[in-house]
């Protein structure tokens, strides 16, 4: 008996159905019984693919690790590579009798569990799963198309995903522990993970992972989503051309690192841009990009390197461009100073409800400074600093689309002035379940234009003109 039946078991056997037309005629007097058909063995019921997580493939999976140990105290190594795992793994599985047939998928799911990432390796691998939601062992969610579904993946234990997390973040010198259970870091292909254990996670380890697209989406990709329309993307190529300083503001999830990463594509190839994240996210095609990154305390508490420590770094090294992935706390003092000094055309992201709420939030963030401005002087600031607000959403029916492009017009009295120049116009729900929705210029000419026309970029006849066309 194999190692596969003796662990799971066969499949259950439904009992042999009585022939109850022999049984009827035998009833009548003077009938002629006959001989009962042999009886046929039921067809076993399609065996389906044990799920990596169980008892037995963990005992495989501790038996594959020994062996590997073994290996690598004899020639005195600690890593082995992928493919001496998959042999070693082949090797205990044709030892302990598993049928050929349970091999593939039994070998793919201990090695993922030893140098992979366990159950969800093959949502990493799935180019349409956009975010991976780990719950404790026994719930795990996945984002695809904009919206959150349910899986059948479970892990065997809470232990296992504390090891998961632990394989994550130990490359990266981290720690997660009762005394600091939350975490940020990343993968080595830049997806976004973020760790929370208990105590401070009641329902057990809890894992995050907004997985990093292995081809960074284009402005034609963001137009054929329906992120911008034509005419806005040749709008914002103007913008940046013009070295405009622009904000992409929005809620979590809304695209926002994904816009400025394309915006981030029409800085001309000869400029230096340096951009500082807090994790790296951001991919420039240009040559001369340096990519800075923010580094958390170690162990000891000491060498933390802030967004806001780069900020003030960043302009000592000659930038043409800042590009700032997310503004937080005080950087935005920083960042707003840089882009009133000389710095034209910096691009930063900030979490916001709206436009005006950007606004609000920028203020709240430069009075974490630690300057003790005034009000006024903290909004004098933002006005001459910010010349546009690019404002995102991802809408209930799970599409990420611009919603608003602001322009930050001056002070009027106490007051920022802001006017939209593009809105977008939700007009119902299609078939599909999809909202149908057009980018509509709202009739004003921006005081930039001249600055737009200038950087040669042919932009459509009557973009400002409301009824001058739609596009979806």
């Amino acid at each position: 008996m194999s190692l596969y039946r003796r662990v799971f078991g066969k499949a259950g056997e439904s009992p042999a159905r009585e022939d109850h037309a022999a049984r009827g005629a035998s009833s009548v007097p003077g009938a002629v019984r006959q001989p009962d058909p042999p009886v046929q063995p039921p067809a076993p019921a399609p065996r389906a693919p044990e799920h990596p997580s169980s008892a037995a493939v963990a005992a495989l999976r501790a038996k594959v690790q020994a062996r590997l140990l073994e290996r690598l105290a004899a020639r005195r190594e600690q890593v082995a590579p992928e493919p001496e795992v998959r042999e070693v793994v082949m090797e205990v599985l044709g030892e302990e009798g598993v049928s050929p047939l349970d091999q593939e998928g039994l070998a793919d799911a201990i090695t993922a569990s030893i140098v992979g990432y366990g159950p969800i390796q093959p949502f990493l691998d799935d180019p349409t799963v956009t975010e991976i939601m780990v719950n404790g062992p026994y719930q795990v969610y996945i984002e695809r198309d904009g919206r959150i579904e349910p899986t059948s993946v479970r892990f065997s234990s809470a232990k296992e995903v504390l090891d998961l997390i632990e394989r994550i973040v130990a490359p990266l010198g981290r720690r997660i522990d009762e005394a600091s259970p939350m975490v940020d870091a990343r993968l080595p292909d830049g997806s976004r993970v973020n760790a929370i254990i208990p105590p401070v996670a009641v329902t057990g380890p809890t894992l995050t992972i907004r997985k990093f697209s292995r081809q960074p989406l284009t402005a034609a990709d963001l137009v054929r989503l329906g992120t911008m329309d034509q005419r806005i993307c040749d709008f914002l190529r103007a913008a940046v051309l013009a070295r405009l300083n622009m904000v992409v503001s929005g809620g979590t999830g809304s695209g926002k690192t994904t816009t400025l990463n394309v915006l981030s594509s029409f800085i001309p190839r000869h400029e230096r841009i340096i951009t500082i994240e807090d994790a790296a996210e951001l991919r420039l095609q240009q040559e001369h990009v340096v990519s800075l990154e923010a580094r958390p305390p170690n162990l000891e508490g000491a060498g933390e390197i802030t967004i806001r420590q780069l900020v003030r770094n960043a302009l000592r090294m000659r930038p043409d461009r800042i590009v700032v992935g997310e503004v937080r706390t005080g950087e935005a003092l920083d960042m707003l100073q840089a882009m009133n000094t000389g710095h034209d055309g910096s691009l930063t992201t900030v979490h916001a409800n709206s436009p005006r709420d950007l606004l609000s939030r920028l203020e709240t963030m430069v009075l974490m400074a630690g300057m003790d401005l005034p009000l006024r002087a903290v909004r004098e600031q933002i006005a001459a600093a910010l010349d546009l607000i690019i404002h995102q959403a991802r809408l209930k029916d799970g599409t990420r689309r611009i919603t608003h492009i602001t322009e930050v017009q001056g002070m009027e009295g106490d007051v920022i002035v802001l006017q939209d120049i593009f809105r977008l116009e939700v007009k119902g729900v299609g078939p599909d379940g999809r909202l149908v929705a057009v980018h509509r210029p709202t009739g004003i000419v921006p005081r930039f234009w001249e600055r737009l026309t200038a950087t040669g970029v042919q932009l459509p006849p009557g973009l400002f003109d409301p009824d001058e066309g739609e596009a979806s």
